[in-house]
């Protein structure tokens, strides 16, 4: 096999047009751009050096772990790399990785639309996520911080390290970029649509993206208002949540559930519209439910706003509250299974092609199968009151947010990728790299649930050596990650210099992006493009004589609407 298999991709090669959003050269000209795709670019590539960072400190953590004693590091040290890990990770990888990367790229193309709706608030959104990673760095360079990720009080009022306050203040200027692109992407979805272009031929991917958006504006005011009382409380010693002024700790728990559990939203959403492209795309066949689907995506918007008190079960709360957060968490699984189970039925007499972002997509749904189940043990009072703090609730959690939020975003940066760049990576060397992550993932946190089931609490730097198995096995399938993640990078950026230039639509979709070159030129389309059903697979044909997939307007089932 060649180093670039585009015979895989289902299409010849094909040269790249003159004139696109990348023709452009000159670091300034993308400084100031307002070109929705290269702001999508550079907020790829920031990602995924964040990706990078947080990354390491999770492999130093796991290290240390490797035994039951003193391995690599201090216990203080310890607790400043896992820190940074879980806010590095949330704050400036999982939360702005679909919407702020792939979302600002793909989404305006997918409605027909030359750009968001508001240009310059785009990059100034990326600004802000610029300025928010710069305060990060800057904490670790004052003192780091060991507060954990959730900036908990007392810890985050009471530590003496430097680091915490520009923390703070770098996750506040992070939360007003993701209030921005929200408001972009609702207003662009709303008045952008093109003549025919009604909200039931939006691609899902838009109504994930859409519902993600309310999340972002209404949920994470709390969030930065809650951390700028931290850190007036942290630096004028105000008693708000500190028990030793008067504050209430508690109430800090309060405010930051409730943005932090609708912000899993704000994580999972967007990853299951990409799945939901993905697995209908690459089985060729029209996605089952799309109704179901789409309101699912709105209903898991609005009940996630209603469950934040599960994470406080064992906080004091009266046992009624307790069985009614118990209750709503049972509920928000309704829609989220509602989505696996039509993308299941996508699946089931499909031509499906197992091509690198499929697999990832499979992958998806496989872990996120278990992080779901997993969670109701959570979700059920008895149970958790054993679990609560353990490494089941790690193992739970990286199921939900790494093994799925993180894959999706893998997973569609694998779809797109040949869209975004106009060039074909090598399909051989991602499907090892993705063996070795779906290995590794599965290696590293399928052996905490049986540690956190048998009382191994988290966070914790020395355990007791009956543990030691399982931290062993968890530490190696973390480093085979690490060498799957690395893998990809590495065929990535080779494709970038010497990968074959790709065709308009390599995987035979049937959304309007895969009907503009690749890459786009710079207004994304040369000519209005015909609007009808986004998953319409009879469309789009391939013709053996250009060795590429066409799309034909008059087999849309949909009666086509030209701009």
């Amino acid at each position: 096999m060649s180093a670039v298999d585009t015979s895989l991709a289902g299409a010849a090669p094909q040269a790249a047009p003159r004139e696109n959003y990348l023709s452009q050269p000159g670091l300034m000209s993308w400084i100031g751009t307002l070109d929705h795709k290269r702001i999508g670019v550079m907020y790829l590539f920031s990602i995924l050096g964040a990706f990078f960072l947080g990354g390491v400190f999770a492999l130093l953590v796991r290290a240390e772990l490797w035994t039951p004693q003193h391995t690599l590091m201090s216990a203080d040290r310890y607790n400043q790399f896992f820190t940074l890990h879980g806010a590095i990770m949330t704050f400036l990888v999982i939360i702005p990785g679909i919407p702020a990367a792939l979302g600002n790229f793909v989404l305006p193309i997918m409605l027909g639309a030359k750009d968001l709706a508001f240009p310059r608030v785009n990059l100034m959104s990326y600004y802000l996520w610029v300025g928010g990673a710069i305060f990060a760095v800057l904490g670790i360079f004052m003192g780091s911080l060991d507060t954990g990720w959730t900036f908990y009080v007392p810890y985050a009022t009471d530590t003496t390290m430097g680091g915490v306050v520009p923390v703070l203040f770098g996750a506040f200027l992070l939360g007003f970029s993701s209030i921005f692109t929200g408001l972009n992407f609702i207003v662009t979805i709303h008045k952008m649509r093109p003549p025919g272009m009604t909200w039931f031929r939006l691609p899902l991917l838009l109504w994930a993206l859409y519902a993600t958006a309310v999340i972002q504006i209404l949920a994470t005011p709390v969030l930065g208002i809650t951390l700028l009382l931290v850190i007036v409380e942290r630096t004028m010693n105000l008693g708000i949540f500190q028990p030793g002024l008067g504050g209430d700790p508690v109430l800090y728990q309060h405010f930051f559930w409730f943005y932090s559990h609708p912000a899993v939203y704000i994580m999972i959403l967007p990853a299951m519209g990409v799945i939901s492209e993905i697995i209908t795309t690459h089985s060729r066949k029209h996605i089952f439910g799309y109704h179901f689907i789409a309101w699912s995506s709105i209903a898991i918007a609005m009940f996630g706003f209603f469950v934040w008190g599960h994470h406080m079960f064992v906080s004091g709360q009266s046992t009624i509250l307790g069985v009614i957060f118990s209750l709503l968490t049972y509920s928000v699984s309704i829609p989220s299974a509602v989505k696996v189970f039509n993308w299941l039925a996508t699946l089931h007499g499909g031509s499906i092609s197992l091509r690198a972002p499929m697999l990832y997509g499979l992958a998806f749904i496989f872990q996120f199968t278990i992080g779901g189940l997993t969670g109701l043990f959570l979700g059920a009072l008895a149970s958790d009151v054993h679990l609560h703090d353990t490494y089941f609730v790690v193992a739970h959690f990286h199921y939900v947010m790494m093994a799925s939020t993180l894959i999706g975003m893998i997973a569609g940066i694998h779809h797109w990728w040949p869209k975004i760049f106009g060039v074909m990576y090598n399909e051989r060397a991602a499907i090892i790299a993705w063996v070795l992550v779906f290995i590794g993932i599965n290696l590293t946190f399928f052996p905490q649930f049986i540690m956190g089931s048998h009382g191994m609490p988290r966070r914790y730097y020395n355990y007791p050596p009956e543990f030691q198995f399982w931290h062993v096995l968890s530490t190696l399938g973390a480093f085979l990650q690490g060498a799957g993640f690395f893998m990809t990078a590495v065929y990535l950026v080779h494709s970038l210099f010497r990968g074959q230039p790709a065709p308009a639509n390599p995987w035979g979709g049937s959304t309007l992006e895969w009907r503009t070159a690749s890459p786009p030129p710079t207004q994304n389309f040369d000519q209005p493009p015909i609007v009808g059903d986004p998953y319409d697979y009879d469309a789009v044909k391939w013709n053996p004589r250009t060795q590429q997939y066409e799309y034909h307007a008059e087999d849309d089932k949909y009666v086509p609407h030209t701009t």
